[in-house]
């Protein structure tokens, strides 16, 4: 599943458990997807879908926004606007909930690799 970049490290560090999503392809509650911020790329975490339900845009909750990691409804649509290109309220999503269950920590590019 991708992510901004910033919005996976909220995923990686607890503070977005949600996701609201105007693809086609749907996830599957119980199952496991790997997380990162380009395509092909490897994968810096999984997470398990908990639940999924199908709202309209413009029918968040503040609790829904901080769920998606912003501070209130206004933060959350300013990124969706920069991501999806518009705002549109009468527009139907799905809303995905989500737990992070792995992580994976890259070393940092400052460090040395370890000879043994």
């Amino acid at each position: 599943m991708l992510f901004k970049k910033p919005l996976l490290a909220k995923v990686l560090d607890g503070s977005k458990t949600q996701s609201r999503r105007i693809h086609k392809r749907a996830l599957k509650v119980g199952h496991t997807y790997g997380i990162t911020c380009r395509r092909y790329q490897k994968s810096q975490g999984h997470i398990t879908i908990l639940r999924t339900s199908q709202q309209r845009l413009g029918d968040i909750t503040l609790e829904d926004a901080k769920a998606e990691g912003f501070s209130n409804i206004e933060e959350f649509r300013e990124a969706w606007i920069n991501i999806n290109g518009a705002w549109n309220p009468e527009q139907t999503v799905t809303a995905y909930e989500f737990r992070l269950c792995s992580k994976i920590n890259k070393p940092s590019s400052e460090e040395e690799p370890q000879q043994s």
